[in-house]
């Protein structure tokens, strides 16, 4: 009992400290998406050791029951007052006892929300606020803001309307029909709620502006023009004639806060298109940026852009680690952001000063008709990468002679070797760092006790191609390469097993049926019940092999008010033998530790195994991995993340892998840590996908008793 007092009362004095904004951080909690406030997913609990660590096993299961072929689990659980919150597959939230996963309850969103569970996402965690004897859950499930009773999983229907706020609304913009997620948990600070979205990535995507509402009431509190408005700083930097028409400039990944100055650090994504950018010329502010906001007015403080006029898809992947650093003999309080191409950015964060010099190096320059590109991108000095800053001859996978042939093949008439080359009108570039990082959405940890820090990334290349806008000389094809083409490529390939091919998908679905699926979505694909019916139409037409007549021509010609590119993505593309092998040498997955006093890497080791390439007598390769790391004072780093099916116990100090244990499915988010009843607890969230099995389960780990 004493224990679980000690506990709700470190809880409560982490609460009384958010509001009052002083600077103590509860480091046994994790009560906050990335675990403390600061967002280092540190813990200073110590039972664990790295003498014992090899003793762990499994405590408790919680089983959601509502896995299906293609979804996943990406969600951190959060532990409050003795209750472990989480997100099923389905997106039900619940609460379970966290010493032994028996649930108290679960709330179905769609309940609420009525009809059918159509897709709505993955939800990557959940957010905690409370003020005495009230005390919510807020989170996200598509495109509503909804808050729940933290104690016992009923809507506050005082909240909103009826439990519920329509993100799609409250923009400032004529529309309110986008396809909207709340993906990532918002981020609290005294009674506000300051979360962002993940969008469309064409040209019918919203502005990714940045919200806060009212916790008590669901009211919109204050906005931040991610995208400037006429008469706002950072204008000057779009094309005025269609600047209203572009969308993205969005914060899917999370923001963090520093509670004690009132500071909410916001990462953003690219601007829409993506991949051809000739209806925004110039910088593009503020998409590609770490803004620094007033957390209660949302004025903005600073801000840093990582890649000018973005055409390769360089959104910031995670929330930004808050950490104090010693420097020149000086402390700094400091702000870092891991990026996608594998490197991070430091600064001061009152004044958004580098912490160490970043240089505008001269990058290749675009030739795609319409395009207009930067001519520099900014590089940092320090830290040290974090992974191979470039793909060119000497990385093409050699393990074995057939491999690099069918690799080389691929490659013919491709452009390599330049980190930074933009779209080609003609040749297909090999993006590397891949769409997915480098750094992903797991994010990095930070041990405040050395200052070290912790990141994991993918070194997975891809092959990027781009093809001429088809105007309506099919109509069918035209819309759907708007809408479908980027992820089940123009030849309606797809990428299996992750992204399912379309060709022959008239032998499985009727009209209605493939209808009923555009709309409503399944596993990781969105629901398009935003698009017009007009464009729904042509689409199914053409997936059912149908020619369009002249009135669906003329519809949609008469609706071509919106803007689309003038060269479209022909699909994500791994850069893949055959056999599924990466076509990059290995290491795919690495782990590394960088000591923030000097910017230098500590170490760096290989992130994961393949089973069968071991067997052959290759070394460990790693594997891609999504999800991030956690850090503890009992001298371990722990991470799941890997296609592998496992999860894994480092030495912080050297790398050396301590523990490993074998999951139900994919561990592919990032772990816990928490205390209860004088026991130190690890969850992971095993939900597979990303071309694994599908799973079900949280699974806690404890040393035996």
């Amino acid at each position: 009992m004493k224990a679980f007092l000690k506990v709700a009362f470190g809880f409560l004095l982490l609460f009384s400290s958010c509001q009052s904004k002083t600077s103590e951080i509860e480091y046994s909690d994790w009560s906050h998406y990335g675990g403390p406030s600061d967002g280092s997913r540190y813990s200073s609990l110590a039972q664990i050791t790295k003498d014992n660590v090899s003793q762990l096993e499994v405590a408790w299961s919680y089983h959601t029951g509502d896995a299906t072929e293609r979804s996943q689990i990406q969600c951190q659980p959060i532990v409050v007052n003795g209750l472990l919150y989480g997100s099923t597959p389905a997106l039900n939230v619940f609460a379970v006892n966290a010493s032994t996963g028996k649930e108290v309850w679960r709330f179905d969103p769609f309940e609420v929300l009525g009809g059918e569970n159509s897709w709505a996402g993955t939800n990557r965690g959940v957010s905690y606020w409370e003020d005495g004897n009230d005390k919510r859950i807020l989170f996200g499930a598509g495109n509503w803001l909804m808050a729940v009773d933290a104690i016992t999983g009923e809507p506050i229907l005082s909240f909103g309307e009826q439990g519920k706020v329509d993100l799609r609304k409250g923009l400032d913009t004529e529309r309110d029909d986008f396809l909207i997620v709340a993906n990532a948990p918002g981020v609290v600070y005294g009674d506000l709620l300051i979360i962002g979205m993940r969008l469309s990535e064409g040209l019918d995507a919203a502005p990714g502006h940045i919200r806060a509402y009212n916790i008590r009431t669901g009211k919109r509190e204050w906005i931040f023009h991610t995208i400037p408005q006429e008469g706002e700083t950072g204008y000057e930097t779009w094309d005025a004639e269609n600047i209203k028409q572009i969308g993205g400039a969005n914060n899917w990944a999370g923001m963090t806060v520093d509670q004690e100055r009132g500071i909410v650090f916001v990462p953003t994504g690219s601007a829409t298109y993506d991949f051809w950018g000739g209806y925004r010329k110039g910088d593009n502010l503020y998409a590609n940026s770490l803004i620094a906001l007033d957390a209660q007015t949302g004025k903005r403080i600073w801000h840093f852009q990582a890649v000018h006029h973005d055409v390769w898809d360089r959104d910031f992947p995670a929330n930004p680690n808050l950490i104090r650093i010693q420097k020149d003999g000086k402390w700094i309080d400091a702000v870092a952001q891991i990026s996608k191409q594998g490197m991070t950015y430091v600064f001061d964060r009152e004044t958004g000063e580098p912490v160490w010099p970043i240089v505008e190096i001269p990058v290749t320059q675009s030739i795609m008709p319409g395009e207009f590109s930067s001519a520099t991108q900014p590089i940092p000095t320090f830290p040290e990468p974090f992974m191979n800053m470039g793909f060119d001859e000497n990385s093409i996978l050699n393990l074995r002679p057939d491999w690099e042939a069918d690799i080389r093949s691929q490659l013919e008439g491709a452009i390599y070797g330049d980190t930074w080359a933009p779209p080609h009108p003609e040749k297909p570039i090999v993006l590397f760092p891949g769409m997915d990082g480098g750094g992903e959405w797991g994010g990095a940890a930070f041990d405040p006790s050395t200052q070290t820090f912790y990141v994991n990334a993918n070194q997975i290349p891809w092959l990027i191609g781009m093809t001429p806008n088809a105007d309506f000389e099919n109509v069918g094809k035209s819309a759907y390469t708007n809408y479908c083409g980027n992820c089940h490529g123009l030849e309606r390939r797809g990428n299996p097993p992750a992204i399912p091919s379309l060709l022959g998908i008239k032998e499985k679905y009727s009209y209605d049926s493939l209808d009923l699926l555009l709309r409503k979505g399944r596993g990781a694909m969105p629901a398009f019940d935003y698009i017009s019916t007009e464009n729904r139409k042509v689409i199914l037409e053409y997936l059912l092999d149908k020619a369009p007549d002249e009135g669906d021509k003329q519809e949609m010609e008469g609706a071509a008010s919106q803007l689309y590119p003038r060269y479209y993505m022909d699909g994500y593309k791994k850069l893949v033998t055959k056999d599924g092998l990466y076509g990059s040498n290995p290491p795919w997955g690495l782990l590394t530790a960088i000591d923030m006093n000097t910017g230098k890497k500590k170490w760096q080791v290989t992130l994961g195994e393949i089973d069968s390439l071991s067997a052959q007598g290759f070394d460990p390769t790693g594997t891609e991995n999504y999800g991030g790391p956690v850090v503890t004072a009992g001298g371990i780093l722990f991470i799941a993340a890997t296609k592998d099916e496992k999860i894994r116990a480092f030495d912080k100090e050297t790398g050396e892998i301590l523990w490993e244990a074998k999951l139900p499915a994919a561990g592919h988010a990032t772990p816990a840590v928490y205390e209860m009843d004088g026991k130190q607890f690890l969850v992971i969230a095993c939900g597979g996908g990303k071309g694994t099995k599908s799973g079900d389960a949280y699974v806690a780990f404890s040393l035996p008793n």
